[in-house]
């Protein structure tokens, strides 16, 4: 009775497993639509056209194909948040703005004396 148990966790385990491969290589397919698996001499290497995606972040290259798509989506998602918050990317009328929705969205506030 428990091999029938732990057979059934098994395959729930392997298919959480396949959910989050899948999930990793949707991301990374997100932002580059023609990313592809690169084997080079230093390993496997997640390409789209000339550029190596993982390269940015100093993201080694590896033997294991889910290893490779995980580093793509890693960078994808460090670049994403690094894009969000990086100070150069926000000029004076965008924090202006920002500032103005916020306001608006709190409604009036009046002072008391």
């Amino acid at each position: 009775m428990t091999l029938i148990f732990q057979l059934k966790d098994l395959d729930r385990f392997n298919m959480r497993e396949e959910i989050k491969k899948a999930r990793l290589k949707k991301k990374v397919m997100d932002n580059y639509p023609n990313a592809k698996v690169e084997y080079t001499s230093t390993g496997v290497q997640i390409m789209s056209g000339d550029i190596y995606i993982a390269e940015e972040f100093y993201l080694p290259a590896t033997m294991d194909v889910e290893k490779a798509w995980e580093y793509a989506a890693l960078a994808c998602k460090t670049r994403q948040q690094f894009n969000r918050t990086h100070p150069m990317r926000m000029d004076l009328s965008d924090i202006e703005s920002k500032i103005n929705r916020i306001n608006k969205r709190r409604g009036p506030r009046n002072k008391r004396k």
